[in-house]
Parts: structure tokens; sequence; C-alpha cells
């Protein structure tokens, strides 16, 4: 990665010694393009020379440590952890500088969580990470609009749908995506055995109009009535609406709303999303993009993460990495895992690209 940056700091050079020229004045055009190409690269090439100092400072530093004076050696230990931890930090920078950038990572995304295996307890499971995305979400100053939502029996959903609106949604939460594990001991669990159960979730960046075109011939629309409790209006008169789109047998249901109209909006959101992300897998493939984790493929058939409540344990598997405060992950403050494994995913696929 480093023999690359250093390539890319020569270039970067070539360019301020080519604007530096006074004949390049007599070119706007030539001028206009080595400007934005000196541009692109200026955040990058100025995390690699802080980096580059910080680097020669914990060799200064590791010299020091083991100076004859106590003092000196106290010191320079000091210095050496807060440089180390700043040498991590600009790492993970230069990987994110370094990956190519994805145009999905600015969108918004529709979130959809399901109860796998493991009956009641599965279905729990999803509300407590729905619950945790929202948190997260909302702690972001993002907005998050449920688009349809079926409960389950003792507080738990059989599927949630959601849209979370806001900047660069979509590269934080790309990631998640996959199979999610639990283990802990159900509350109607007389024996304190600990049980697994599992849940889905699938995050799509969300899509445009201009993103995905939608013709009307090839949707079939069906109107319903919606279940649920009885006595509600919106049971009452035949507002749910589902969606089929013909050519690929998708089909989207939606009946949160009294309004058919606004249950068919919301409908079609889901459809032109899971449409988009279908479109990209095809795109993946047809690139040859198969890599590990969630990185392109859209593969969600893999576990990815274990939430081991007995133990206060969270370990996502693509990346092997643990955290021992899982009460605090499931309360929202995911951060600390989102960064561990984007850092890491994101290395390798900058290694795959090469």
């Amino acid at each position: 990665m480093f023999e690359r940056i250093a390539e890319i700091e020569a270039r970067y050079q070539e360019l301020e010694d080519k604007l530096g020229q006074p004949e390049l004045a007599r070119d706007p055009g030539k001028l206009r393009e080595l400007t934005q190409e000196l541009a692109g690269l200026r955040e990058l090439i100025g995390a690699y020379r802080d980096w580059k100092q910080v680097a020669a400072g914990i060799a200064e530093n590791e010299e020091l440590a083991g100076d004859p004076d106590p003092e000196i050696r106290e010191l320079a230990k000091a210095e050496l952890s807060t440089l180390q931890d700043r040498r991590v930090e600009l790492e993970g920078e230069i990987v994110k500088l370094l990956t190519p950038r994805d145009p999905r990572d600015q969108k918004s995304v529709v979130l959809e969580i399901r109860p796998g295996t493991g009956g009641e307890e599965a279905s729990l499971f999803a509300g407590d990470l729905f619950r945790m995305y929202t948190r997260y979400a909302q702690g972001r100053g993002w907005s998050v609009e449920v688009l349809s939502l079926s409960e389950g029996d003792g507080g738990g959903i059989r599927e949630v749908i959601a849209s979370i609106g806001g900047a660069a949604v979509y590269g934080r939460l790309k990631y998640e995506s996959g199979v999610h594990r639990v283990q802990r001991v159900p509350t109607t669990e007389s024996q304190g055995r600990i049980h697994t159960s599992t849940a889905t979730v699938a995050v799509l960046p969300e899509a445009d109009t201009a993103d995905i075109q939608i013709d009307e011939k090839d949707l079939r629309i069906d109107r319903f009535r919606a279940g649920g409790p009885g006595g509600q209006s919106v049971n009452t008169t035949d507002s749910a609406i589902r969606v089929t789109h013909i050519p690929t047998g998708l089909v989207v249901q939606c009946q949160d709303e009294k309004s058919q109209h606004k249950n068919k909006a919301k409908a079609i959101k889901v459809l032109r999303a899971r449409l988009f992300d279908l479109e990209q897998q095809r795109i993946d493939s047809e690139r040859a993009a198969t890599r590990k984790g969630q990185i392109g493929s859209g593969d969600r058939a893999e576990r990815i993460r274990t939430y081991n409540f007995p133990q206060n344990r969270v370990t996502d598997h693509r990346v092997g990495f643990t955290l021992h405060k899982l009460d605090r992950v499931i309360e929202g403050e995911i951060d600390e895992l989102i960064d561990a494994v984007s850092t890491s995913l994101e290395a390798e696929e900058l290694r795959e690209s090469r």
C-alpha cells in the first residue's frame, strides 16, 4: 500500500513543479486539468506525510524508551502510546482515501430485518436489531421512517422495512448486511440454557427515478384488507397494497397507512431499492468483484456477527473483531464495530483491486 502511495506522492510533487512553471499560464485548459488533479490528491498526500512524521516520532521514542534516565523513559513511553494510536488512525484514513469511492455511499438506505431460525426468540432479536439501528441513526441525526412492519408475538417482529435518510448512510451501514446470530437465555427458559437464534439484515441503497426506471405496465397492483387488531379503520378498508414486478417476480406489500396511495408509494420505494440492488449485483458479477464478506457481492447468506449476551460480547466474524460491551452496542453504540469492519474490508478491497 505504501509503495503505491510513494508513487502517488511522486506524481503530486511532479504536479506542483509543473504548476510552478510560468509558461503554463498560457494554456488555461492544461492549467485547470493539472490543478484539479493536484486537488484530488491533496488530502491523501497530507495524510501520508502526517503518517511519515508520526512513524519517525515512533522510531525516535522507541529508542528513547531504552534511555538509562527513568524520567526520559517514562516520557518516551507516554509519547509512544499517543503516536501509535495516531498511526493506526492515519492508516485507516489512508485506506479510505485509497479505496475507490462507491457512488452509492452518499445515498440513504432501505433497511430490511427479518427473524431467521429460533422461533419467538429470533423474532425478539430482530426487534432488538431494529431498535439498535434506529438509536444509531437518531444519534447521527438521520431520519427513520417505517415503510412496513409486521409484529410478532411477545413483542418481536416478523418483518420490518424502514427508510433511513441522511448524508452517506449507505457508506456507513453497507457492511451490516448479513446473518446476525444471538446467544442468550430466553426469559421463558426455566433451566437457564443458552439458546442460539438468528436474524437477517439487508441494507439497500435507496434508488430514485434516475437510478431505476419502473414502467407501470410491468407492475401488478393488488389491493386487499390490511390485517392486524380489529376495530381500526386501517383494517376495515381495502387500503393494503401488494405490488408485483412482473419481469423479475419481486413482490412488495405495504399496509401501514390508511391511504392506498401512501401504501403504494412506500411499496414502490422498496421495490425500486430492490431492483437497484439486483442491478448492482449484476454489475459486480460482470466485473468479477467476488470478495469476502459483503463487499460488492450483496451476499446475505453468510453469518457475519454473533451477539453473546452472557459474556457481554459481540464478535464480527469477517474481520475477527471482538468487543466486550454488547450492552452498549445493542443500545446503538456501533461506531467502533462499523469502523473496524469497514477499515479491514476496505483494505482487503484495495489489495484485490491492485
